[in-house]
């Protein structure tokens, strides 16, 4: 552990989103992380913090590299783990999330990691279950995980958070990473902007203290990180946007709207990506891309999650 940092200095027994995480709860995490990452660089990648529970990871939205993070996370620390494609199982026959919870709460998992297409449907699971509860997605509201693997990138690629200049780009209206990260990377003390067309990113969004542009030039002036989102075409209702050769034209990261950020920024995306939509090919596959480490964090940042999570399940 870096800065004496322990899993116990995590106080909660769930993790539902970054809101209501303190600075020093967060810097836990990291910290707790790193050492997650020497552990799956070495031969022998297990440890014994899970040995003997159980996961279950519960997603109504398909989602491979989330679930494979979540699932490799969990084994590394010796956990039983089982993957559930609710969407495909017991959703299809009308059982609801309460039936779900309460079928699976009868047979005493110690951590269930959920996906959702609404908000706050992890929230409702805590507090049906017995066990810990993972949000690793609920609609439009929050995506915790990927937030903290955001922050450990940064943090290990420009060696601080605090002071940084951050462009998040793209539809944030829609992303609950949007939302998580703007919200952790703000406690961390980063000025964070958002860039997208209006429809996508609204003036309101302000009121959480970031800085909205419309101009993808003006946005990304100075910025030392640009991370570009997916557009979520499946959330919208009605148009939002225009063609994707247009949306490309005005809002898609290429090498000449990334000239206008500082000569130094790195480039970010969750995944997965629209190559020729969001991001131009060359950008993502270049040197100044951080999307293949993204990758490698969240196995990390999954299992610094689950460790810390680990220290309030019962012995007994």
């Amino acid at each position: 552990m870096q800065s004496g940092a322990t899993p116990a200095s995590f106080p909660h027994r769930h993790l539902l989103g970054i809101e209501g995480l303190t600075r020093p709860v967060i810097v836990t995490l990291l910290d707790m992380a790193e050492e997650a990452i020497e552990v799956s660089r070495r031969v022998d990648k297990k440890r014994s913090s899970l040995r003997g529970r159980t996961q279950i990871n519960l997603f109504y939205e398909s989602s491979t590299r989330t679930q494979a993070s979540f699932e490799i996370a969990g084994k590394r620390l010796g956990a039983d783990v089982m993957n559930m494609s609710v969407a495909r199982s017991s959703e299809s026959k009308g059982e609801t999330l309460i039936d779900t919870a309460v079928t699976l709460n009868a047979m005493r998992p110690d951590i269930i990691v959920v996906r959702h297409a609404h908000a706050g449907a992890a929230h409702l699971l805590a507090r049906k279950v017995d066990c810990s509860v993972v949000n690793a997605g609920d609609g439009a509201h929050e995506h915790p995980t990927q937030a903290l693997l955001d922050a450990l990138t940064i943090r290990r690629n420009k060696g601080r958070i605090e002071g940084l200049t951050i462009a998040i780009c793209g539809d944030i209206l829609h992303s609950r990473v949007a939302r998580s990260n703007i919200l952790l990377l703000g406690a961390l003390g980063a000025r964070v902007r958002v860039v997208g067309p209006s429809t996508l990113a609204p003036d309101s969004l302000s009121r959480l203290g970031v800085e909205v542009f419309h101009d993808m030039r003006r946005g990304l002036e100075g910025a030392d990180i640009v991370m570009m989102l997916r557009l979520q075409r499946e959330r919208m209702a009605g148009v939002l946007t225009p063609s994707a050769r247009e949306y490309f034209h005005f809002f898609g990261l290429d090498e000449e709207k990334l000239a206008y950020a500082a000569p130094d920024a790195l480039v970010m995306h969750p995944g997965p990506m629209n190559r020729g939509v969001e991001i131009d090919t060359a950008v993502a596959d270049s040197a100044r891309s951080l999307i293949r480490e993204q990758v490698e964090m969240g196995v990390a940042v999954r299992m610094a999650v689950l460790e810390a999570l680990a220290q309030h399940l019962p012995n007994v």
